[in-house]
């Protein structure tokens, strides 16, 4: 049995992704678990949560960005930090308006954030590993407009909002794990 090694640039992009989708994984699980304990009201834990999952995701995309250098154009990392650092403002000025603003908000982030996670998926998968990252970009763009549609139900909640965060989560998961060999390097 013969196995191919990869480029150390594959390698150490694929092993600085895996700690970072680690992290991703942790972060979304306890996130969704503080958030449903508060998604029935928009008091000030429930805001400070909805500001802080994007501002999260700004510092990801960065990390994510500097890591993968090496192996390809970074452009749809910073596009996505530009995106998040606009919903964790937008989400902070929609608590003001109720929770159909955040879902409006939260929404619109999610159907960019998921395509833009699609398409750096798609570009990454001869990395291995990728494929959850596609289909949660895919479930994102989905999810995505079902919050905003959930914005005009008759008594819109944010339990949705914190649901979304467990397959992100489980996603960055598989995927960590599935990157292990490429970042072993074989």
């Amino acid at each position: 049995m013969s196995t191919i090694a990869a480029s150390p640039d594959i390698s150490g992009t694929a092993s600085a992704l895996r700690r970072l989708y680690f992290v991703r994984f942790v972060f979304a699980i306890v996130w969704a678990l503080a958030m449903f304990t508060t998604a029935s009201e928009l008091g000030p834990v429930a805001v400070t949560l909805l500001v802080l999952y994007p501002l999260f995701d700004v510092a990801a995309a960065v990390i994510d960005a500097r890591a993968s250098r090496t192996t390809g154009s970074p452009t749809l990392l910073y596009v996505n930090v530009a995106v998040s650092l606009i919903t964790a403002v937008g989400v902070g000025i929609a608590c003001a308006s109720g929770i159909p603003a955040v879902l409006r908000v939260w929404g619109a982030w999610a159907v960019v954030a998921g395509l833009v996670q699609l398409i750096v998926g798609v570009t990454r998968r001869k990395m291995g590993g990728q494929w959850p990252m596609i289909i949660s970009g895919g479930i994102s763009v989905l999810a995505g407009t079902s919050f905003i549609l959930g914005a005009s139900a008759p008594d819109p909640t944010l339990t949705n909002a914190a649901g979304y965060a467990i397959p992100g989560g489980i996603f960055f998961l598989i995927s960590a794990l599935r990157l292990g060999r490429a970042a072993k390097g074989n």
